[in-house]
This record gives structure tokens, sequence and C-alpha cells, in this order.
């Protein structure tokens, strides 16, 4: 069962913020900029940084974003990193709103991590998010950083892009992260999975025809089926080891669940951990105190501390 306070935010978010959103659909420019004036303004989002993380900003042309040290250590050994792709269905976010998520994930590995400022749509379309992603990767291989020692992931579309990102690393015959994590991912953007229908009476934050409306923003006239686009579609031949988390509640559970069958069918190492009844992406509100975020954390570091001293997660999943 959650805990009490993951059902007050979910009792909230379904009261205030689905609600809003609902009553708004039929306009997807207006909800757009509405969600952009939620997250840009909220101290909720943006907490201060713990005194143990460090921040730095980065502009290095297509390659956008910011540093979390840990413990006022620079990168400069450029031993290993965390690689963060942010959420917002490829319309909203940026490193700023999931500062909470990668900041507690900088104190729980005590490793940097480098979030990246992708461009959104509808301003900018696939493949400009894919792009931006790879452009970042190629980046940190070239600031030092080994391959092995770097660990890629991401929340909702940030999951979906994180998953895009790999492939074309992939096929372009570059060297793959040591690891990668899903939270809640979108990996379907035509929209075919059963719990768009299923689950959206009980998902607290998404709307399963909203959803729909959002695909078509980023995709434009790009085919949904494109792997780079909906990486469910891919071809997971020699990707590294994976670790996805979704609710059972959740409207992307399926986006969740079919990604990790077809990565097992092309012997990918999947660990899918399928919580109770929690709102979308619920890691990335750590700041709040949540029971599951902080859970959800500490296991991540786990994995993402073992991937890139080259060894194999065998903890147990708990929800």
């Amino acid at each position: 069962m959650p805990s009490w306070q993951a059902r007050v935010l979910s009792l909230l978010s379904r009261q205030v913020v689905k609600r809003t959103i609902i009553k708004h659909s039929h306009d997807v420019d207006k909800t757009i900029r509405m969600v952009r004036n939620w997250l840009a303004p909220s101290r909720l989002i943006l907490p201060r940084l713990p005194l143990a993380v460090t921040h730095q900003s980065v502009d290095k042309g297509q390659v956008r974003g910011e540093w979390l040290h840990w413990n006022g250590q620079p990168h400069d050994h450029r031993e290993s990193c965390t690689y963060y792709l942010h959420g917002g269905g490829y319309f909203a976010g940026s490193p700023a709103t999931h500062r909470n998520l990668t900041a507690a994930l900088t104190v729980a590995t005590k490793m940097p991590t480098f979030a990246l400022d992708y461009r959104l749509a509808p301003e900018h379309p696939f493949p400009a998010a894919v792009l931006d992603a790879v452009s970042g990767y190629r980046w940190l291989l070239a600031e030092g950083f080994p391959p092995d020692k770097i660990v890629i992931g991401g929340d909702s579309a940030g999951g979906g892009l994180t998953m895009a990102t790999v492939l074309w690393l992939r096929d372009a015959g570059l060297p793959l992260p040591a690891g990668i994590f899903l939270l809640s991912p979108w990996t379907d953007l035509a929209c075919t999975g059963n719990t768009l229908e299923q689950n959206d009476r009980h998902d607290h934050l998404l709307c399963g025809k909203d959803v729909r409306r959002y695909s078509k923003v980023y995709h434009g006239e790009t085919s949904p089926l494109d792997p780079l686009v909906s990486p469910l579609y891919g071809n997971f031949l020699g990707l590294p080891p994976l670790r996805v988390y979704a609710s059972d509640t959740e409207i992307l559970l399926d986006d969740a669940v079919r990604l990790a069958e077809r990565a097992r069918c092309y012997g990918v190492h999947v660990d899918l951990r399928i919580w109770n009844d929690l709102i979308h992406a619920w890691p990335i509100l750590v700041n709040l105190r949540l029971p599951e975020s902080r859970q959800v954390v500490e296991e991540l570091a786990l994995f993402i501390r073992e991937r890139v001293s080259g060894q194999r997660s065998v903890a147990k999943a708990a929800s």
C-alpha cells in the first residue's frame, strides 16, 4: 500500500492538476503554456540544493545543461558520472525542474550528475531532442569520461529519449554507457498500449487522450513507429543492462512492461520494478519526502555504482 504521503499527493494531483489539464485539453497550445508556467516559477519544483551539492551551468553551443557535484568536488577526475534526461512530454521541463532528483542522485551516488537542457517541441520537434542528447553524450566522452563509467537515465519522455539516444549510439558504432535506468518511461508515441484506456481513470496525473495529442506535437510528420521516436519498436541487441520503474496505475504502464519484454527478447538484462498505485514518475518528487521516492533513489544509486564498477545488481525490488 502507498504511504500516506503518496496518497495525499495523488489525491491533490487528481483534484487539481489532472482536472485542470482535462479542462483545457481541447487546446494543446494553451495546455503546453500552462504546464510550462506551472514548472517555471514553482519553489516546490525548485528546492534549495543540499549543502553537499554544488551547481555548475554548462553552455557549449549545442550542449547545454548543468553539472551537480558532490561535496564541492569538481568533475576534473573524470572517473564516472550520471547522465540525466528530464521528462515533460518533450514540450516542458528542464534540468532545473528535475534538480531535486538529480541532486538526490548526486548525494546518494557521491558522483557528479550532468543534466541536459535539450530543445523542446513544438518549437523544436523531433529529431532535435535526440540530436541534443547524442551531442551531450559525445561531449561527455570528449571531456574524458569513459563510456563504461557513464550511466544514462531519464523519466517519462526523458526515459523514451534515453532509449532513443542509446539506440542511435549503438547504430552509429559509438561505445555504449554502462547502464540505463528509466522512470515511468514514455516509449510508444504511437500510443497503442492497453493501459492508456485501462488505467485512464486510475492514473493520478495523465489522461490517455492528452498523451495522444502531445505525441503529435513532438513527432510531427515523422512516423511514430520510428524507433528513434518510439524506442519500443527498436532493435535492442547489444544494449547495456536496464532498470525500469513504473506504477501499476499509470496509463504508461504498458510502455514500460512491453519495453522490458522486448529488451529481454534481445538478450538484454532487464530489472523491471512495478510499484503499487503511485503517481507518474514519482521518484522525481523526492524533495517532497515521499518514502517511495527516497527508496527508488537509494536503489538507483546502488544500480549506478554497481554498473560503473562493473558489478551486477542483485538487490531485490520492493514495492
